[in-house]
């Protein structure tokens, strides 16, 4: 991974500075946790609530096609997520083509009036991978009509620029297949889509536990966005708090910036003055 330019990177002589971290921002929405997770695959919404909370997450992705937003005679999210509380961030998970899926967030613009969007568009089974092509012609849809778009996309450079050149207000790349669990596959095509970003870059899919989490801040991106990591957990509020810890741990290792990694030792204690064998 070395040889890419890191964006963010810290700055020589800004110790202080380094020790408070003051969030990101997208669309003009300023965020204090680096922690973005989702509100499906809970077993009830009443864990959804406790897990949610104990990962400090300030911004929630609701799937539209799946989650109760109207029907009042059945238990509804906002009444365990409150929106007043939380920026809700409407996708388009089980979206197969751009149509659907820019239908599926015109509706959720009617029906609550959000209009920053997580668009995502997925190919076919067992992978789920990013449809690209699909993927474009949504972006250009949805921002022709008004909508910020964090886009869910391919871990490639080239795609996470056009995006970023359309419009889209942040980059969301794979970090492994969604649900997966492999944690992050090719952090080097991550780093490189990160140096060369103007937008925020949030590792999306594949995070399976807090070491995952950790190296997805570690080589620079703005925030990590969770869902089955915690959902799948034997302990969901638990692991939640451990998301919370890795992603500001993580943050912190990049902004102190690692030690250079060597093929060779380098003792950490003096080796001038022992006492040989040969002096005695």
């Amino acid at each position: 991974m070395d040889g890419i330019p890191q964006r963010n990177a810290p700055v020589d002589g800004a110790a202080d500075e380094r020790l408070v971290d003051e969030g990101w921002t997208v669309a003009g929405r300023r965020f204090r946790s680096r922690l973005v997770v989702g509100t499906g695959r809970y077993k009830d919404l009443p864990e959804t609530q406790r897990a949610i909370e104990a990962s400090g997450a300030e911004m929630v992705t609701v799937a539209v096609r799946r989650v109760n937003l109207s029907d009042a005679s059945q238990p509804m999210l906002q009444d365990f997520v409150p929106p007043d509380r939380y920026t809700y961030l409407p996708n388009t998970a089980g979206c197969f083509t751009a149509q659907d899926a820019v239908r599926t967030l015109r509706l959720a613009r009617e029906a609550g009036g959000w209009n920053l969007v997580k668009l995502e568009v997925l190919g076919p089974p067992p992978f789920l991978y990013p449809d690209m092509a699909a993927t474009f012609e949504a972006a250009a849809a949805l921002i022709a009509d008004g909508f910020e778009v964090m886009v869910y996309c391919a871990d490639d450079p080239v795609a996470a620029k056009r995006l970023e050149e359309m419009g889209c207000v942040a980059i969301m790349p794979l970090g492994a297949p969604i649900g997966s669990g492999l944690g992050v596959a090719n952090p080097f095509m991550i780093r490189a889509i990160i140096a060369q970003a103007k937008v925020p870059v949030l590792v999306d899919a594949g995070i399976g536990t807090a070491s995952d989490a950790a190296l997805a801040m570690e080589l620079g991106c703005d925030a990590v966005l969770l869902n089955s990591a915690i959902a799948h957990a034997g302990d969901p509020v638990r692991m939640a708090r451990a998301m919370k810890a890795a992603v500001e741990a993580g943050r912190d290792a990049f902004l102190a910036g690692r030690m250079p990694r060597s093929a060779a030792a380098d003792p950490s204690s003096p080796t001038g003055g022992l006492i040989r064998r040969d002096t005695v």
